[in-house]
């Protein structure tokens, strides 16, 4: 009985997946990740709706990247105000790294090469059974500009535990998040 509960909830969440995985291609193809404004303004369609659209868009973007990370935080906080565009961007930008991983967990370095093969980035020198690498991975995360999406997915293939990924996702990400939040904030005030 578990395992024929286990096939259909996992055939429901295909079935979910590809849709929204449809419904965010759709967006995409008509302009509306173009730049912040068409962003803003397909996110405010969405009317009440907008902030649970928003986290949903910032989570895929991180599990399928579709726009630069940085666009989406300064849109929150365009869109909600500095403290909303905050809680909505760390809310789903955590979601969508804790995905990435698992995802990454499962279904291993074919996934992730299939993600990232046209993309250069090199982890050489980089041993990641190392301690330091959880001290470098939470590093990157607390900084700007670093390679987010594909290190969530690559610490997905080696030996860290879910529970140490989550908490360096949970007390790093929110730093950089703050500043895009808060800067953006400041430079429209």
């Amino acid at each position: 009985k578990k395992s024929v509960l286990y096939k259909r909830l996992s055939r429901s969440a295909i079935a979910i997946s590809l849709f929204w995985c449809l419904f965010i291609i759709h967006a995409w193809l008509n302009g509306h990740f173009r730049s912040i404004n068409t962003f803003q303004s397909y996110i405010r369609s969405f009317g009440l709706f907008a902030p649970f659209m928003f986290v949903f868009i910032q989570a895929f973007q991180v599990v399928v990247p579709v726009l630069p990370g940085f666009i989406g935080c300064v849109a929150g906080a365009l869109l909600f105000g500095s403290m909303g565009g905050f809680v909505y961007n760390y809310i789903g930008i955590c979601v969508g790294s804790i995905i990435a991983f698992l995802l990454a967990k499962r279904y291993g370095i074919s996934l992730v090469d299939a993600m990232f093969s046209s993309k250069n980035i090199s982890m050489d020198g980089t041993d990641p059974e190392s301690p330091n690498y959880d001290v470098l991975f939470g590093l990157s995360i607390l900084l700007p500009l670093a390679p987010d999406d594909y290190l969530c997915y690559f610490s997905g293939l080696i030996n860290m535990s879910v529970r140490k990924f989550v908490l360096i996702i949970l007390l790093a990400k929110p730093w950089c998040i703050l500043f895009y939040s808060f800067g953006t904030g400041m430079l429209i005030h």
